[in-house]
């Protein structure tokens, strides 16, 4: 081998080695924005089904208050507020979609009265993965994870198998996972390359960039949204964090439902 060519091969390898670094770290990227998604997802489901009925009660308890002031005063300005209070806790179309069964077109379910009343009350599901379906998960996301394809044909086909293991990641769905780990599998292997070496490693490192920033902009919006900023604020213990903000909006109930019983006295 000549000197040139020589050269070539050692940029060539050393190309190699930064693709698949950057491969790699790009993975592992997207399976802590993904990991945090479901976490974000999940959190939101219970912080709806545990402090909706709260919620609803305390708006209801501003309306009958601000009713209660507009007949003791018949000033026009209460009486605008009351209805405008009352306006915010009409029944709207699919409200059960909207609160999960908590509430329905009559008002608090049985469980959410329980829950307010701090009766015992079935907890809401959970959908927390397992260890063994996060080790799977891992696994996979490592090994078929689109970032790895260099043709666009495989990367649709790794795409669309990384769709259905998501799912069932988030399903919580572990036998689901392990027949998705024998099916990548059996599954065929990479297209033969088309380009040469330099051109794909150029090209890959191009799209691994583009990747990465469209990754860091999807990370950005999580951690901004109002659940990403509550799962920050206690990312080790969630469960306390909605305790904690239940006991808070349990006692704005009492002290609104005082209010109320000293101006309808």
């Amino acid at each position: 081998m000549g000197p040139d060519a020589q050269a070539q091969a050692e940029a060539t390898a050393r190309l190699e080695r930064a693709v698949r670094a950057a491969e790699q770290a790009l993975i592992e990227f997207e399976i802590a924005v993904e990991t945090f998604r479901i976490e974000v997802e999940n959190f939101s489901r219970l912080h709806h089904q545990r402090l909706g009925p709260m919620y609803s009660r305390l708006d209801e308890l501003d309306a009958l208050i601000a009713e209660a002031v507009a007949a003791r005063t018949g000033d026009p300005e209460d009486i605008r507020k009351a209805r405008e209070a009352r306006g915010l806790v009409l029944p709207m179309p699919k409200v059960e979609e909207l609160f999960h069964g908590w509430i329905d077109s009559d008002g608090l379910s049985p469980e959410g009265a329980a829950m307010l009343t701090e009766q015992p009350v079935q907890p809401p599901p959970r959908v927390r993965p397992s260890e063994e379906s996060r080790r799977i998960y891992r696994e996979l996301a490592r090994k078929a994870h689109p970032d790895l394809a260099e043709e666009e044909a495989e990367r649709e086909r790794r795409g669309e198998f990384i769709v259905r293991v998501n799912a069932a990641y988030a399903a919580g769905d572990e036998e689901r996972l392990r027949a998705l780990a024998e099916e990548w599998a059996a599954g065929p292997p990479p297209p033969e390359r088309r380009w040469s070496r330099s051109e794909e490693l150029y090209a890959r490192l191009e799209w691994l960039a583009e990747r990465k920033e469209m990754l860091a902009q999807v990370a950005a919006e999580l951690e901004s949204s109002a659940i990403g900023a509550m799962i920050k604020m206690a990312p080790e213990d969630p469960d306390g964090l909605l305790d904690e903000i239940a006991e808070q909006l349990l006692a704005k109930v009492a002290e609104k439902e005082n209010q109320l019983a000293e101006l309808v006295r």
